[in-house]
């Protein structure tokens, strides 16, 4: 998927679509393989560098001495990037790669300087959760889903039937990558991922990307000018990274090929269920429950190492919005999204295997929200403090700053709202009588300074 573990976390969901309705993501699927190109990717991963950007590119200047200098430098940028690729086969073909996928590969490939810039230029803002719940499971992408749902029945119910998954979750995964297959990437990724391997910030990363791309060519499973995705190298209609692909992709046509590029969507849809049951999938339980706390509620206890049965929930009063026990499904925690002031969930088993498609948790709940929705479940009722914003970056790191220097360490400075840093938030909301909800909020930040 887009980057395999998907690209490394989202602290929050940053904003940006890849159309006029699709919510894009910075994260793909995980691999877990001991190889040692894995080990590099997952270090990679682990770092959380990669993200998308949303700034525009820049315009050419209307100087002519600029001009002149401008073509200078792109031309020395090609000229080292085809010494890059000359090095670079080498390496390929000790990976296995035939001559002739190298060179049908490669057949026309240029430096794609736009592609860096995507990469350089990362938004410091981000989306709230309610924000970004908001387009996840907008009223558009609930008809459209179901709509996707009535169209593709038959392929998804025989998914579903194959692997456990609910169909409407793969259609919520497949929503949110792609739109439903409307935006999947246009970008060469053998381009894209050769022009990111050879830029050298996150080159080991991107190079191992390649060598799995020029596998899955090897393979046959398409052509290397048919498989396009999105500038940073996810694939179809779910954005799969190559790495991803080679792992968990597969042929449920039968007609001897994974093909994810297809407008027909069944073996992307497919993958997506044998990667999330690779992942532990627990047929029959839900991702989460939107629960109302009791007066009182203790909310040290909403913390994700914290699990227990519904049923011992509701012996202290979690109990659902309609005031009832949560069935016992298995055992669950309480996530505050939004701190104390907005929804509440009680999250099971099959929250946790969303999370390998992508760790954030505004998206792992817009997946389980916008799969409700496709059922005929209803909105999230609780209110969200839509009053807030969201941090930015500098701000993140502030909160940072100011909670280890107050004695509430967070173990870094790294402008991302981790477990470290929340435990840290709400030891410094126990310390000043505040509610320790462990919420990183703008009205935290103000009382920090």
């Amino acid at each position: 998927m887009r980057l395999t573990g998907l690209l490394a976390s989202v602290l929050a969901v940053a904003g940006g679509a890849a159309g006029a309705t699709a919510v894009e993501t910075s994260l793909r699927p995980q691999i877990r393989s001991t190889s040692t190109i894995d080990k590099t990717i997952e270090a990679v991963l682990a770092s959380g560098n990669i993200h998308r950007s949303l700034r525009p590119s820049s315009r050419p200047t209307a100087f002519v001495g600029q001009e002149v200098q401008v073509a200078q430098v792109s031309t020395s940028s090609e000229r080292a990037f085809q010494n890059w690729i000359d090095g670079f086969k080498q390496r390929a073909r000790a990976a296995g790669i035939s001559d002739k996928v190298l060179q049908d590969a490669f057949r026309g490939v240029t430096y794609d300087s736009d592609v860096i810039k995507r990469d350089r230029n990362q938004s410091e803002f981000t989306k709230t959760i309610w924000d970004y719940l908001d387009s996840a499971a907008s009223d558009t992408r609930i008809q459209n889903g179901k709509a996707a749902l009535r169209e593709h029945a038959r392929a998804l119910n025989a998914i579903e039937q194959r692997y456990g998954v609910d169909k409407e979750v793969v259609v919520a995964v497949w929503g949110l990558e792609s739109a439903y297959g409307t935006f999947r990437g246009k970008n060469d990724v053998v381009r894209s991922l050769a022009t990111l391997a050879h830029d050298g910030r996150r080159g080991a990363f991107f190079e191992a990307q390649l060598i799995a791309a020029l596998k899955i060519l090897q393979n046959g499973d398409t052509t290397p000018r048919n498989m396009t995705g999105s500038w940073a190298g996810a694939m179809g209609h779910t954005q799969f990274i190559p790495t991803s692909y080679l792992s968990y992709a597969v042929d449920f046509t039968g007609d001897g090929r994974r093909d994810i590029w297809s407008d027909d969507p069944t073996d992307a849809l497919a993958s997506t269920a044998a990667y999330l049951k690779r992942f532990g999938w627990v047929q029959g339980q839900p991702w989460g429950v939107e629960v109302q706390l009791p007066k009182g509620f203790d909310f040290t206890l909403a913390d994700r190492a914290i699990k227990k049965r519904p049923s011992q929930w509701a012996q202290i009063g979690v109990v659902d919005m309609k005031g009832r026990p949560v069935r016992d499904f298995g055992t669950a925690s309480v996530l505050l999204p939004a701190g104390g002031n907005g929804a509440a969930f009680m999250i099971f088993k099959n929250f946790e295997v969303i999370e390998r498609y992508n760790t954030a948790d505004a998206y792992v709940i817009g997946v389980g929200h916008l799969s409700d929705r496709i059922k005929g479940g209803p909105a999230i009722q609780a209110k969200w403090p839509r009053g807030d914003r969201a941090l930015t970056f500098k701000e993140r790191k502030e909160m940072q700053r100011r909670l280890t220097r107050s004695g509430f360490n967070t173990q870094g400075v790294d402008g991302r709202i981790g477990p470290k840093t929340i435990a840290a938030v709400r030891a410094f909301q126990k310390a000043n009588g505040l509610t320790p909800d462990g919420y990183a909020s703008l009205t935290l930040l103000k009382r920090l300074r």
